[in-house]
């Protein structure tokens, strides 16, 4: 099974966690290299210069860790049912929220039943 990383920088990075879970806590530029050739990705020089310094002396899961507390500030787009309720005083109104949600849903499932019966039936 190949997988195949369109991105380069990506690449560069994939080869160098490849790296580090085959246990070498800090892969040179020849490592990378020798990663990204093994499976016939070209190798960029510069970028993976780039990513060395910007690792270096770092460790792995810490650098991981950041960049999900990064990821977990942006937007993701349609989770705002599914935000918890700041602590305090605002513990109830969540409930509420999710039972006038199920109201609604409800009142549309009649509607909906009650248009497409319109008042006679296939065997009448």
């Amino acid at each position: 099974m190949r997988v195949q990383v369109s991105n380069p920088k990506m690449k560069v990075v994939a080869a160098y966690l490849l790296a580090v879970l085959g246990g070498n806590t800090t892969p040179s530029a020849e490592d990378l290299k020798n990663i990204l050739g093994s499976v016939g990705a070209e190798a960029d020089d510069d970028r993976i210069e780039l990513l060395l310094s910007e690792v270096k002396g770092k460790d792995i899961t810490e650098l991981i860790a950041a960049g999900r507390e990064k990821l977990s500030s942006v937007p993701s787009g349609g989770g705002a049912i599914a935000v918890a309720a700041p602590g305090g005083g605002a513990g109830g109104a969540a409930p509420e929220a999710a039972a006038a949600e199920s109201k609604k849903e409800e009142k549309v499932e009649e509607k909906e039943e009650s248009d497409d019966d319109m008042g006679f039936s296939l065997f009448d």
